[in-house]
């Protein structure tokens, strides 16, 4: 223990030995350094990069001019109760649209697969990354209504993302899906 002593001198007095106890303070010390420690490395945590890719107004042009076109991109309306609208557009302009019965949702592994189907023929028709060698993915955007149930709007995810692709990685091939998806809600 950390201790002062306090010595009388020559005269009559008796010496005077008092203690400071430190272990208190260094307890506090080191839990305020941890504090302080996981204060920093939880502030640095809680961010999360995220990008809204909503459909919209357009508010800067494209970074490669006036003479690029956008890519197509296919668009899954799900607020009709009675039917998926498939739409593939290129920026605003829609180049083509189907319709696709809504069926009950089933329980299992795939909920619409009438949907699946048709958006896995879509891409075997109109998808820009069939190659193997081409490291982008097609997008497709899920557009769901703000009372839609959570349970079907996965399973519209879980349709569109049934067409699969392969991707050469370091000489071998790879399966994976072929949208990138984003959902957007109306």
């Amino acid at each position: 223990m950390a201790g002062v002593s306090v010595d009388g001198g020559n005269g009559k007095r008796r010496s005077l030995d008092s203690e400071v106890n430190m272990i208190p303070m260094i307890d506090l010390l080191m839990v305020m350094i941890s504090f302080l420690l996981i204060t920093a490395v939880w502030v640095r945590t809680q961010r999360l990069e995220a990008d809204a890719q909503v459909p919209g107004a357009v508010t800067e042009s494209p970074p490669c001019g006036a003479d690029c076109k956008e890519e197509a991109r296919l668009h899954v309306e799900t607020s009709d109760p009675t039917k998926f609208i498939l739409a593939w557009k290129q920026g605003r302009t829609v180049l083509r649209s189907t319709e696709i019965p809504r069926e009950p949702k089933k329980a299992g592994a795939l909920a619409f697969p009438a949907l699946a189907a048709k958006v896995s023929e879509e891409w075997k028709a109109s998808g820009a990354h069939r190659d193997a060698t081409d490291r982008a993915f097609d997008r497709a955007v899920v557009h769901a209504a703000n009372d839609m149930p959570y349970s079907e709007m996965i399973a519209v995810m879980d349709a569109v993302a049934q067409p699969k692709r392969s991707i050469s990685n370091g000489g071998k091939l790879l399966e994976t899906k072929a949208f990138d998806i984003t959902f957007a809600t109306d």
